[in-house]
Formats: C-alpha cells, sequence, structure tokens
C-alpha cells in the first residue's frame, strides 16, 4: 500500500541527529518544547491519506488562524496544530521492498486491512525461493514478527532503518520477518496501535492450515516456532500481544519467545535512577499522555505491566529484554524481568544491557560494533528455539 509513493530519501547525519534528539526517551520532549495543553478531537475510523506526513482530522473550526496556530510542538519530529493537523517532520522516510544483494533477503509490501490501513511488509531469504532446489519447496522457516518503534506516534516498517534491521535478522537467523504497520497517534490514539497489532497478528495465524492469502507464509513458515520482537513502543505492543496470545488463544500458533529491546514501560512510582532525573520523568508522561490522552495514565496496564493481573498468563517459554545504561528505561526493563518471574510466568526471562549506549542506538548507529552484537543477540535467540 505505500509502494506506489514517491521514494523519499534515507536519513542523512543531520536528520539521524535529530531523530535521536526526539526518540531517546531522555530526550522525547526538546527542552526547547512549549508545554501547550493539547486535547485533540479524535476521529480514529478516518481514512488517513497514505501519500502524506501532514494530515487533517475534522474539526468544528478549520479558520485559517487555526490553521497556522500550533497547539503542541514536538520539533524536530512532529507539530500538532490547534485545528487537528498532524505534520510529521520525520520518521516518514520510505524504501521500496526489494532483493538486497547484501543479506540476499527478499521482500514485498501486504496489505492486511485496507479498511483500517493495516499492512505489513514481509522479509524472506532468497535461497528458500529458489525453484532450481526442490527441498527449499518444503523447508519451514522460523517466523519473526516485528513492531516498530517511535512512541507510537512515528516511524513506519518501510523506513531504511526498520527494513535494513529486518533485512539483517531475516538473514542472519535464517527466518521469515514480518514487520507491521500499525496505526500511529494521535490521529489514532492507544490501544489502536495494540488492536492493530493483534489484527495483524492474527491475519498471520490464518496461515496456520496453508490456506492463506500469502504463499510465503503458507508455504515456508514454520508457525510452531514463532518469535515476537520490538523496540521502544514496539516493545511494549510485543510484551502486550504475548499476553494476548496468552489469554486467548491462536489455533496451530507457537509462540517459542519475545525479544524486547529497550521496551516503553513506565509507572507513576519512580524506580531505580529515576528520581534522579526528574526532567525527563514528566517528560516521559507527558509523551505518554500524548499518545493516549483517555487512557488511566501512566499506571494504565498498557505502559505499566505491574498493573496487569494477567501479567503471569504471557505466552511464551523464553524473553530477552535489552536495555542500555544511559536509557531512562532502563531500570524499567530489568524491574520486568523481576514483576515477570514474581507473577507466575513459567518461563525463562534474560536481560542484557549495553554499556555507554542510550534508547534504541541500533537503530542511530546500525553499523557501531555494539549494534552488531545487540542484533547477534537477538539471532541467537531466535536461532536458540
Amino acid at each position: 500500500m505505500r509502494g506506489n509513493e514517491m521514494i523519499k530519501p534515507a536519513f542523512t547525519a543531520h536528520h539521524q541527529n535529530k531523530y535521536l534528539h526526539f526518540i531517546n526517551i531522555t530526550h522525547s520532549f526538546p527542552l526547547s518544547l512549549p508545554l501547550i495543553p493539547f486535547k485533540p478531537r479524535f476521529f480514529p475510523s478516518l481514512k488517513l491519506p497514505k501519500s502524506s506526513n501532514s494530515t487533517q482530522f475534522p474539526t468544528m473550526d478549520s479558520s485559517s488562524t487555526e490553521n497556522s496556530e500550533v497547539a503542541f510542538d514536538l520539533s524536530p519530529i512532529m507539530r500538532v496544530y490547534k485545528n487537528g493537523r498532524v505534520e510529521r517532520l520525520a520518521g516518514e522516510e520510505f524504501v521500496p521492498p526489494s532483493l538486497d544483494p547484501t543479506t540476499n533477503v527478499e521482500s514485498k509490501d501486504v496489505v492486511i486491512s485496507k479498511e483500517e490501513g493495516i499492512s505489513a511488509r514481509l522479509f524472506i531469504p532468497r535461497t528458500i525461493l529458489d525453484d532450481h532446489d526442490s527441498s527449499n519447496q518444503k523447508q519451514k522457516l522460523p517466523l519473526f514478527v516485528y513492531f516498530h518503534g517511535g512512541a507510537f506516534c512515528i516511524e513506519t516498517p518501510f523506513s531504511p532503518n526498520y527494513h535494513n534491521y529486518l533485512n539483517n535478522v531475516v538473514s542472519k537467523a535464517n527466518a521469515i520477518g514480518v514487520s507491521v504497520h500499525y496505526r500511529r497517534a494521535p490521529e489514532h490514539p492507544v490501544p489502536i496501535a495494540h488492536e492493530d497489532s493483534w489484527h495483524a497478528l492474527r491475519w498471520v495465524a490464518s496461515h496456520v492450515s496453508g490456506d492463506g492469502p500469502e504463499g510465503w507464509l503458507n508455504h515456508h513458515a514454520d508457525f510452531g516456532k514463532v518469535f515476537f520482537g520490538g523496540d521502544s513502543a514496539g516493545a511494549n505492543l510485543s510484551h502486550y500481544l504475548g499476553i494476548r496470545v496468552g489469554l486467548e488463544g491462536l489455533p496451530g500458533f507457537k509462540l517459542e519467545g519475545i525479544v524486547l529491546v529497550h521496551p516503553y514501560f513506565w509507572g507513576a512510582e519512580r524506580i531505580g535512577s529515576e528520581s534522579d532525573r526528574p526532567e525527563f520523568v514528566t517528560k516521559v508522561d507527558q509523551l505518554w499522555h500524548f499518545s493516549s490522552p483517555k487512557g488511566s495514565g501512566v499506571d494504565d496496564p498498557l505502559i505499566n505491566p505491574e498493573k496487569d493481573p494477567n501479567l503471569g498468563r504471557l505466552g511464551c517459554e523464553r524473553v530477552l529484554v535489552c536495555v542500555a545504561e544511559k536509557d531512562i528505561l532502563k531500570d524499567r526493563g530489568w524491574y520486568y524481568k523481576d514483576i515477570l518471574e514474581k507473577s507466575g510466568f513459567k518461563g525463562v526471562v534474560d536481560v542484557i544491557e549495553t554499556k555507554e549506549e542510550d534508547h534504541v542506538f541500533h537503530m542511530m548507529k546500525p553499523s557501531c560494533e555494539e549494534a552488531f552484537v545487540l542484533l547477534n543477540k537477538v539471532v541467537s535467540f531466535i536461532k536458540q528455539g
């Protein structure tokens, strides 16, 4: 569905630095941000245009003054205007699906729900599609379902960083990748991203019997070896879906493990070193309220797993939590291990910490040594299954 758009240029170093200023949760709200109260008028069923990074959702007053008057400023990432127009300034870069010559991984885009605007990019090792080798035709590969980060507000599976990341994981793990495109806040506030992701997951599971709409999944996905993964907000989604699988189940679908990279968890009660950074605590609070204005605050079970009575129902056997030393969310990752183990969860939870790095550093600096180490940890987790 996004494949028909004009290809946008990849991040420049300048844009990467600005993006990092936002996506580091410790800097989610630039210090120059005017903290203007924002109560948007949401219309979740609105069909948004897919060829623009500036969207307009209906309001009663669309005067020229309100057209240009900013209600909430997240520059250089996003602006929301008083008339409801959302202007995304970053995270909208697009690369088309392709056969990547470096990893020999092929990708393509599929529409999951045209009505709701849910789609995915699929990734598969090209060798398994080789018609000249009959043994490949029946080969089954682990399935890695991935959910991108971006505070539920920006980014897509079609951005250069996420596209390249999935190419690398799929190649190294010899797996099939499904990178999910869910609707984003503020036009579609949380929990719409969570419901879209569950919709996408049910679509994936519709291929268990080999008669789903997508041949790659019908012929080559091993639904006895499924893994969820995600970074930041995407890790939040992976956790949510793991619990939902445990509660509701998906026939023929076995979730082996979930990978939570720098998970976006939070809460009202301060833990670890959070009390030492009060200015950033306020900003993380505000970021959640921005994406979930109608929720129950930062102790909502969607953002605070400790408040979820179903935590122990997580429907997998293994969990890998990755944290970064300088990330304000680091202590939440370690705490997740503690509360999960006390919840009655019967699986194994491991935490690895990257020293001297910050939130989603591996997306901002994918070629650095620590990014390769983290990538290999994720790959080993999948191959272990």
